[in-house]
């Protein structure tokens, strides 16, 4: 037997010759080549699919290599779509690997080049991106494989236009956000400091020079304290000085003018004095310390429950006894044996040691930015230094404000929005994808094959670690799968909105979206005469037509390349034939079942608004029991009181009118329907006339 058919004949015999034969053939999109990409990628090469574009615009970092396992320590830095192809293309000669080292939602991916996909297969771990491929693949109708883990926790779903639901039909949770008054001035938490470490501080001193202007601005809106307000943006200028410190670093400079001794000062001294001014705020709360930078560093500094350092009640730690800094994790001894055992990462570092790492990373983030000044750094949790200067500045504020401090490991976790990655997990993922492709591909000469989709789930049950069930519909109200798509190819700098608009959609009202940008509505249509390029509606878009009446479908047009054509030509090709219009599918209702029949109960109940009739239960369990009509059977029906007190007649034998109820009749009425008393009753029509 030849290599090449000894390498696909257990494939072959598993899957069938023609489901086999297909594979060679097809076209698959895998985008993210990370902890699940790097699986993903060698269990398709081995499968046998034949042509594979593989897209990622990360770059492989040293935390990778412990489960990313096509990566070595030699291709830090390096495309991580590029070194994943060369790689895994070792393990099977016979297919194709296309690596794109790229951003999946620019332009030039657009709805055109999607369709040229038989299939797609995320394995990303971001949000937005995930929305945008769910998109693009339901625009061009091609199926989608959608994955993630979290941790021990995983799931697979199959995704198929009008079959399944989208990845948008139930709505997402969105990121938590704290309080800009919490995190800047009453943190409570270590993530508050840690999220002021590094969206604010690091913004501040490293990034793009700006005033919080329109953050404040938005919080006085919100109705947060306007004093507090009032003191951040003092606050917010005042580092103008030190970030002009911090670019101009010298490395001759004295102690006492360093850029790092400044940006402590102003931080963990100046700022917490000015806030400790306005007694109101620590009414409900205890306050925060000033931090001494000479007591510190020579280990003089003291902390106490009623002393220096007396913030001891807003987190978890609480020392209640008056005790020299330098041991206040732990003693001396205990530091040393637990150094030992402990990574370096993950050892809790003393007020002085914190404050070191803090001197020790502005210099270095400083020494960056001097060959530089106009240069930003931003927060990157695989950045020494970064991080190294988030973990000091956050543990530095929580002692000030007596929350627990993190390690650098934990800090790395939160700051970075970290779910430990277990290579276990990410591997039984990979192997559900291609199941699940595998039935995805078989639709084409089995017409049973969609039955066989699943969503599954890995869970905590040792006992049942895979979960799978039946896919679900679409949801009616999807503002994604559930919208008509089509596709313009244009030259954008000579289209104009309105080419598009009025050739797709004709006449009708209606009003025009790109994204969340209104464009046009139906009193005002400016918009129509401008070119698409003016309004930033580029390739790869989308421009939606709602109907204004809400009786149709949203159409949604992606918008595409013009192939080279000569400039006589028109700038755009409508398609052809136009979309259909869809009918809005209203939620069906819900089905009338008989309601349980109401508990007895002595509760009178209130006056009806028309005529005030009471209607009183004679009849709680007790005199169920007793009571009963003449010939000896239970009563079957309740008798009611009058609003004189006498019994009302239950039924017409009875020799009295039939009992109505006048809330009924009221809701009857509301509706446009009419309950006469009996036969004889006339029906008189108003007619209210209106002068021509």
């Amino acid at each position: 037997m030849s290599t090449a058919s000894g390498r696909t004949a257990h494939a072959k015999a598993i899957l069938g010759p023609e489901l086999h034969s297909r594979l060679a053939e097809t076209k698959v999109l895998l985008v993210g080549a990370g902890g699940i990409g790097c699986e993903l990628l060698k269990n398709i090469v081995l499968t046998g699919f034949g042509h594979i574009t593989l897209l990622d615009l990360d770059t492989i970092d040293l935390s990778n290599l412990n489960r990313q396992f096509l990566f070595r320590k030699k291709d830090v830095k390096k495309s991580k779509s590029i070194v994943a192809a060369r790689v895994a293309g070792d393990f099977n000669p016979n297919i194709k690997i296309k690596p794109i080292f790229g951003n999946i939602k620019e332009e030039e991916y657009d709805l055109e080049w999607f369709k040229g996909f038989d299939l797609v297969l995320n394995a990303l771990d971001n949000l937005d991106a995930r929305r945008h491929v769910n998109k693009m693949c339901m625009a061009a109708n091609v199926p989608l494989v959608e994955s993630g883990t979290a941790g021990y926790l995983g799931q697979v779903q199959p995704l198929v236009k009008d079959l399944t639901e989208c990845f948008d039909c139930i709505p997402k949770p969105t990121p938590k956000t704290f309080p800009v008054c919490t995190i800047r001035s009453t943190p409570s938490q270590p993530i508050h400091c840690i999220v002021w470490s590094k969206s604010y501080l690091m913004g501040q001193l490293f990034g793009i020079d700006e005033d919080a202007g329109e953050e404040l601005d938005e919080a006085e809106k919100q109705g947060e304290n306007a004093e507090e307000i009032a003191n951040l943006r003092k606050e917010a200028q005042s580092f103008k000085k030190v970030r002009d410190a911090i670019r101009n670093l010298t490395l001759n400079s004295s102690p006492t003018e360093s850029p790092a001794k400044q940006a402590f000062l102003k931080i963990f001294k100046h700022d917490i004095e000015r806030l400790l001014g306005m007694s109101d705020m620590w009414k409900h709360r205890a306050p925060p310390v000033s931090l001494d930078y000479e007591k510190i560093m020579d280990g003089t500094f003291w902390v106490g429950e009623n002393g220096e350092g007396g913030a001891q009640k807003n987190g978890n730690n609480t020392n209640g006894d008056l005790q020299p800094i330098a041991s206040t994790s732990t003693s001396a001894a205990a530091t040393t044996a637990s150094a030992r055992v402990a990574l370096k990462d993950q050892k809790k570092l003393t007020l002085k040691e914190n404050l070191e790492l803090f001197i020790s990373s502005v210099n270095a983030l400083s020494l960056r930015l001097s060959s530089n000044p106009t240069q930003t750094i931003d927060f990157d949790k695989d950045d020494e230094d970064t991080l190294n200067f988030v973990t000091a500045a956050s543990n530095l504020r929580s002692f000030a404000y007596g929350i627990e401090q993190k390690t650098k490991w934990e800090v790395k976790e939160m700051a970075g929005n970290i779910i430990p990655a277990i290579a276990t997990t990410n591997a039984i993922i990979s192997g559900l994808i291609v199941l699940q492709a595998l039935h995805l591909l078989r639709k084409s000469f089995d017409a049973k094959a969609y039955t066989k989709l699943r969503n599954v789930h890995i869970q905590f049950k040792p006992s049942v670690p895979l979960s799978s069930i039946a896919y679900s519909k679409p949801n009616p109200g999807c503002g994604v799968c559930r919208d008509v798509y089509t596709s313009v190819r244009c030259d954008v700098k000579r289209t104009t909105l309105g080419d598009i608009v009025k050739g797709i959609s004709g006449d009708r009202e209606i009003s025009v979206y790109e994204d969340k940008r209104v464009l046009v509505d139906p009193d005002w249509e400016d918009n129509y005469s401008r070119t698409l390029h003016s309004l930033n509606v580029g390739s790869g878009k989308f421009i939606s037509i709602v109907d204004e009446e809400g009786e149709w479908e949203t159409v949604s047009v992606g918008i595409g390349g013009l192939p080279n054509q000569p400039s006589t030509t028109l700038p755009f090709i409508l398609p052809s034939p136009l979309p259909k219009l869809v009918k809005k599918t209203k939620a069906p209702a819900p089905s009338p079942s008989t309601p349980p029949p109401p508990r007895a109960s002595l509760k009178r109940s209130l006056p009806d608004d028309n005529d005030g009739a009471i209607l009183v239960d004679l009849l709680s369990e007790n005199i169920q029991n007793n009571s009963s009509h003449p010939d000896g059977q239970p009563a079957t029906k309740k008798p009611k009181l009058s609003t004189h007190g006498k019994l009302k007649p239950a039924n017409p034998s009875s020799g009295f009118s039939e009992l109505r109820s006048p809330s009924k009749k009221r809701r009857l009425e509301e509706d446009g329907l009419i309950m006469m008393e009996g036969l004889d009753d006339k029906f008189e029509e108003d007619v209210i006339v209106i002068d021509d």
